[in-house]
C-alpha cells in the first residue's frame, strides 16, 4: 500500500511450515495431515486481512518447497508478502501440532533466525499505521533480537504505532531468562497483548490490574484471561469483555486471532468494546479448527462499524 493515508498493518516475525492432523487426534494415531503456514505474526496479518483491513507480512524464508508453500498460503489469505526475503542458504522452519500434547518445533538455524539489522534498515514504512511483533522473535537467538530492537526503533521514528504480543514460548526460553527482555519490549510498545497467566509466570502479576501496574505507561494494554475474557486498559479507561463460549478443538493460534481481530477493529476506528469483541470472535473461529487460521470459516463482514481512524 502506498500513498499518504496510513492504514496498513505490517506484521514481522518467523512463519514456519506447520504439520497437523486433519482430525483432532494424536500424531501417533493420525492417518491424514495438513501442511500449512504457521506463525504468530503472519497469523495476525491474515486475520486483519480477513476483516477487510490491509495487512502485510515480512520475514525470511528458505529457498525451499516448504518456504514456497508458506508464502503461497499467506498470500492466499490476502496478505501482502512482497517484502519477504528468500534466503538461499538457510531452511524454512517446521513445527508439528500434536492435539492434546502440544507442539514440537524444528527451527534451529532457520532463515528467520538470521534476520539482521540490515533487513530492518531496508524496510519501507510507506502506508504503515501499525507494526505488529511478538516476543517470539526475541527468543530466536542469533541476529534476530538485534533485528527486533532496530525494527521497533525505526517504526517509532516513522510515527508508526508499535503493537507487541508478549507471546512467551517456554520451549524457546525459560521464564527467568525471558522476564526482563519481554518486559522491556512491552514497555516500548503502544499496544500490548499479554495473557494473565503469562504475566503471572513472567512477572508475578497475577491479575489484570497487577499487569497494568507493571505496564502503566503503555497506551493500550490488553490482558487476556482465557475463557473468562479480556480487559483493556487505555489511559484511565478500563473495559472488560467476556470471552465467547466455544467447543475447543485446538487452542493454539487463538491469541494471534484475538490480536488480529482487535487490530483490524483498531484500524477501522472502532471503540474499545468493539475491538475486544472482534478479538474474541476471531479467537472463537480459530479454536474450532486444528489449524492456526480458520480457512473455510472466514467471516467476510466485520463485527464493527467502519470508522475513520483517529
Amino acid at each position: 500500500m502506498t500513498g499518504s493515508v496510513n492504514r496498513m498493518l505490517l506484521a514481522i516475525g518467523e512463519t514456519m511450515a506447520m504439520v497437523a492432523p486433519i482430525a483432532a487426534e494424536p500424531v501417533e494415531q493420525a492417518e491424514l495431515f495438513r501442511v500449512d503456514a504457521g506463525g504468530a505474526e503472519s497469523n495476525v496479518a491474515a486475520h486483519v486481512a480477513a476483516l477487510g483491513q490491509p495487512a502485510a507480512w515480512f520475514s525470511r524464508l528458505g529457498d525451499d518447497a516448504l518456504g514456497r508453500r508458506v508464502l503461497g498460503r499467506i498470500r492466499a489469505r490476502g496478505v501482502d508478502v512482497s517484502r519477504v526475503v528468500v534466503d538461499g542458504d538457510r531452511p524454512t522452519g517446521l513445527y508439528v501440532k500434536d492435539p492434546g500434547a502440544g507442539v514440537a518445533y524444528y527451527r534451529a538455524g532457520s532463515a528467520a533466525a538470521h534476520l539482521t539489522i540490515a533487513d530492518a534498515d531496508e524496510l519501507s514504512w510507506d502506508g504503515v499505521a501499525v507494526l505488529h511483533v511478538s516476543g517470539i522473535t526475541a527468543a530466536l537467538g542469533g541476529t534476530a533480537p538485534a533485528f527486533l530492537d532496530r525494527v521497533v526503533d525505526r517504526a517509532r521514528a516513522a510515527g508508526v504505532l508499535v503493537s507487541v504480543d508478549v507471546n512467551h514460548r517456554a520451549p524457546l526460553w525459560r521464564a527467568d531468562a525471558a522476564s526482563e527482555p519481554l518486559l522491556a519490549l512491552a514497555r516500548r510498545a503502544d499496544i500490548v497483548f499479554v495473557g494473565r497467566d503469562e504475566a503471572e509466570t513472567l512477572w508475578d502479576a497475577a491479575t489484570a490490574d497487577a499487569a497494568r501496574a507493571l505496564l502503566v505507561a503503555v497506551p493500550q494494554l490488553v490482558v487476556k484471561d482465557g475463557a473468562v475474557g479480556a480487559t483493556l486498559f487505555a489511559g484511565d479507561e478500563r473495559v472488560f469483555e467476556p470471552a465467547l463460549v466455544v467447543d475447543v478443538v485446538e487452542p493454539v493460534g487463538a491469541g494471534d486471532a484475538f490480536a488480529g481481530g482487535y487490530l483490524a477493529a483498531l484500524l477501522a476506528g472502532a471503540p474499545a468494546s468493539d475491538r475486544l469483541r472482534s478479538g474474541h470472535a476471531r479467537a472463537a473461529l480459530t479454536m474450532a479448527t486444528t489449524g492456526d487460521f480458520p480457512d473455510g470459516a472466514v467471516v467476510a463482514s466485520t463485527p464493527f462499524s467502519e470508522r475513520t481512524p483517529s
